[in-house]
């Protein structure tokens, strides 16, 4: 299921959410003109390896302090695709958080739920030493926000079978219950392995740190289940 739009208008010019778009999609561009060899170096520079953080990789010191890179992976994709995958979901859902806790909060929101997000990683996979990247893990904590906020606003889906494709209007508690599900029976699965592919882990991590953040950051008259559907 694919995303498109949402029922919910904003009432503000999301700005935080735009600019932290536009940080990504710079930052993947100067990725790719570095090439393949200087990329791979960046990201294993700026990517957060779990095994600097716990020690299983003593010998394999990091060049920045591990707790930064646990910042700059999150403005990191492994591709084109995962680039505009999470930037779709940043757009849709992140300008209705934006608008629930103020443009400086949601920053500050944002990169808390990726840093549990990374910590997630971290404690799943504690002897990989492969670089974690995206900014699925914080955009995840969005996900989790938007939840308790609009679960009853409609998501504008494209639903792929097969062959044939067409649209729907997804009840948001639906959609986003259904993702969540999918990570966390995903990541289960993955627990303890050598990692690699994507970090369903992170995106558990992320949604409930999402849950769990958003009532302190989110402004007084910001309601919770909000009945507004679209």
């Amino acid at each position: 299921m694919i995303p498109l739009r949402d029922s919910i208008p904003t009432r503000t010019f999301p700005g935080a959410t735009i600019a932290l778009i536009v940080a990504n999609v710079l930052v993947y561009f100067y990725q790719l003109s570095l090439g393949g060899e200087r990329g791979a170096v960046f990201v294993a520079v700026f990517g957060a390896v779990p095994a600097q953080f716990t020690g299983a990789a003593p010998h394999a010191a990091p060049v920045l302090p591990v707790g930064l890179t646990i910042a700059t992976s999150m403005f990191l994709h492994g591709g084109l695709l995962h680039l505009l995958g999470n930037m779709v979901f940043l757009w849709i859902f992140g300008n209705n958080v934006e608008d629930a806790t103020g443009h400086l909060r949601f920053v500050c929101f944002y990169l808390l739920c990726g840093t549990a997000a990374a910590f997630a990683h971290i404690a799943a996979q504690p002897g990989s030493n492969l670089p974690m990247i995206g900014a699925s893990g914080a955009i995840s904590g969005v996900l989790g926000a938007y939840f308790l906020l609009y679960p009853f606003s409609r998501i504008v889906t494209l639903v792929i079978l097969g062959f044939f494709a067409q649209t729907a209007r997804i009840p948001a508690y639906f959609f986003l219950g259904f993702w969540f599900l999918v990570q966390f029976v995903s990541g289960a699965a993955n627990i303890g392995t050598k990692g690699g592919g994507v970090a369903f882990d992170a995106h558990v991590g992320g949604f409930l740190a999402g849950l769990l953040l958003l009532v302190p950051f989110k402004q007084r008259r910001v309601r919770l289940w909000s009945p507004i559907t679209g």
